[in-house]
C-alpha cells in the first residue's frame, strides 16, 4: 500500500485534482494519504473534501490522515513514497503583495512574479529555507520518497531539492496545453488529435522544437496565419475582437482564434523572432526578457497586450470564488471526479506497476540538453517506471533557444547560491543578472530594491550576512 504524503494540503482544489486523480488509479486506490498544512480550517475543508470523495468514488478504500503544523510534519512524512509539493510560503499577504508593490516604487513593474525576475527570485528565497527543514525530514523518515514538485518558481525550488539530495521532479502543465494553445490561435485545433510535438528548454521556457502531422511540419502553416492574425488584432484592437466574439453569445467565446491570439501576443511575437514557439503564457514570458516591460516604451504595454499585475488580480479573484467553491467543493455530498491532465498519479502509478509511462519533467541536465549548463533544470521528455523519472536525451537546442534559456538560468543558478550561502551580496547579484530587472534599473537600485524587499518580508526570510 503507497503512502503518498501531500504537503500544502489546504489547497484544496488541487488537491481533489491530484488525490482525486489517486483514487482513480488501480494501483493507487489503497493509498494512504496524509495531508499536511500549516492552516487549520483549510486541512480540515480538504479532509472533508476527500473523504466524500474517497467514499463516491473509491468505496473507502483510501485511509487518510491529518496532520497541522510544523510539529507533525515529520509524521506526515514518515514512510512516504511520494510527497506531493504544493505550498506558497507567504501566501497573496503579505508576501505576494510586498513582491509587487514595492519593485513598482522604482517603476520596476511584474505580470506574475513567481518564476523569474526580481519577485522570482524572492518567492524562491522565502520557500528554499522551509524545504531544506522538509529535505532534513524526508531524510530521517521517507529517504527514498519521490518528491514531486508541483511549486514555482519550478527550477529552482527543484534544484534545491535535488542540492539536499532529494529524489526530485518538477512537474507543470504548460507543456501539455502549449500544441493546444498555438493551434487555437491559428484556428488549426482540429489538427490536435493528430499531432505530434518535440518539446525541450527549461521551464515555462520549453521550445516547441517541431509539430507535425503525418510528417508534415506544420510550422509554416501556422506562421503565416499567426502573422494575418496579428496584423488583425493590431489593425482592429483587442477591446473590439473581443466585444465581438462575446457578442456571438458563444460562452467559449474566449477560444475564438482572434481572441487567443490577443491574448498571446508576446509568445507569437517570439516564434517570429526567434523560429519557435514558447511552452508558458505571453503574460508570464513577458517578464522573463528585457523586449516587453519598458518605462522607455510604454506602448509596448497596450501593443503586445501585456497584463501587468495580473497575479495579484488572480488571487484576489481565487479568494473570492473559493467562497463558493467551498460549499461546491467541501460542502457536496455527491462530489464525484473525472481524471485529470496532471501528471502526479501516472507518476506514482508507473513507479508502481513498472509499467512505463511519459511525461515531461524537469530534472537535473545531466548531459539531456548538450548546450545548457550541467546544473541547470530542465523540462525534458522523460520515461517512467519502477526506476523512477529518466530523462530522455535532447542534444543541442538551436542557438538562439539555447542563449536564452541561458539567460534565464544565470538568474536560477545565482538565486540559489544565494539561498544556500545566505550572502546579501548573492542576492544582488541574482538581480542584477536578470534581464527584466537590469534593464530597468541601475545597479544602486538594484541594491537599494533587494534591501527593501529583505527588509519587507522580514520573518519569512533567513537572516542574509
Amino acid at each position: 500500500m503507497p503512502k503518498i504524503t501531500f504537503i500544502g494540503a489546504g489547497s484544496t482544489v488541487f488537491a481533489k485534482s491530484i488525490l482525486g486523480d489517486s483514487m482513480l488509479t488501480p494501483s493507487l486506490q489503497e493509498s494512504h494519504i496524509a495531508l499536511y498544512d500549516i492552516d487549520g480550517t483549510r486541512l480540515k475543508e480538504s479532509q472533508l473534501m476527500l473523504e466524500t470523495l474517497n467514499a463516491n468514488i473509491n468505496h473507502g478504500r483510501a485511509r487518510i490522515t491529518v496532520h497541522l503544523g510544523p510539529a507533525r510534519r515529520r509524521d506526515a512524512l514518515r514512510g512516504a513514497d511520494y510527497v506531493v509539493n504544493a505550498i506558497q510560503v507567504g501566501g497573496y499577504k503579505p508576501s505576494t503583495v510586498i513582491d509587487f508593490e514595492i519593485p513598482k516604487r522604482y517603476g520596476l513593474r511584474q505580470t506574475i512574479a513567481d518564476t523569474l525576475g526580481i519577485g522570482g527570485i524572492f518567492r524562491t528565497l522565502r520557500t528554499v529555507p522551509v524545504l531544506q527543514d522538509i529535505a532534513a525530514d524526508m531524510a530521517r523518515v521517507c529517504p527514498d520518497a519521490w518528491f514531486l514538485n508541483y511549486v514555482n518558481p519550478m527550477c529552482m525550488v527543484t534544484g534545491a531539492l535535488l542540492r539536499d539530495g532529494i529524489k526530485t521532479v518538477g512537474l507543470c502543465h504548460s507543456v501539455q496545453v502549449c500544441a493546444r494553445e498555438l493551434l487555437t490561435s491559428v484556428d488549426m485545433l482540429s489538427r490536435l488529435d493528430r499531432v505530434q510535438t518535440h518539446i525541450a528548454g527549461i521551464n515555462h521556457q520549453a521550445w516547441l522544437l517541431s509539430i507535425s502531422d503525418g510528417g508534415r511540419d506544420l510550422y509554416p502553416a501556422i506562421k503565416r496565419r499567426a502573422a494575418k492574425n496579428v496584423a488583425e488584432v493590431q489593425r482592429r484592437g483587442v477591446k473590439a475582437i473581443e466585444a465581438e466574439a462575446k457578442a456571438t453569445g458563444d460562452e467559449n467565446w474566449g477560444r475564438h482564434p482572434l481572441v487567443r491570439t490577443s491574448r498571446d501576443m508576446v509568445r507569437l511575437e517570439m516564434m517570429r523572432r526567434f523560429g519557435y514557439y514558447i511552452t508558458e503564457s505571453s503574460e508570464h514570458s513577458a517578464e522573463y526578457m528585457p523586449y516587453w516591460i519598458k518605462r522607455t516604451h510604454p506602448e509596448l504595454i497596450k501593443r503586445f497586450n501585456i497584463p501587468l499585475d495580473e497575479y495579484p488580480r488572480r488571487c484576489i479573484n481565487q479568494i473570492a470564488r473559493w467562497k463558493q467553491q467551498r460549499q461546491e467543493i467541501v460542502g457536496n455530498r455527491q462530489l464525484t471526479h473525472e481524471r485529470s491532465r496532471e501528471y502526479g498519479s501516472h507518476i506514482m502509478d508507473a513507479i508502481e506497476t513498472d509499467v512505463p509511462t511519459r511525461i515531461h519533467g524537469n530534472i537535473l541536465n545531466t548531459g539531456l540538453i548538450t548546450n545548457l549548463p550541467s546544473k541547470a533544470i530542465v523540462e525534458v521528455p522523460c520515461l517512467v517506471d519502477r526506476n523512477g523519472v529518466q530523462g530522455c536525451f535532447v542534444g543541442d537546442l538551436p542557438e538562439q533557444c539555447a542563449a536564452l534559456n541561458r539567460t534565464n538560468i544565470n538568474v536560477q543558478l545565482m538565486t540559489l547560491e544565494a539561498a544556500y550561502s545566505r550572502r546579501r551580496e548573492a542576492v544582488y547579484q541574482a538581480a542584477f543578472l536578470d534581464p527584466h530587472t537590469s534593464a530597468e534599473l541601475s545597479l544602486d537600485d538594484m541594491v537599494s530594491l533587494c534591501d527593501d524587499l529583505i527588509r519587507a518580508h522580514g520573518r519569512y526570510l533567513p537572516t542574509y550576512r
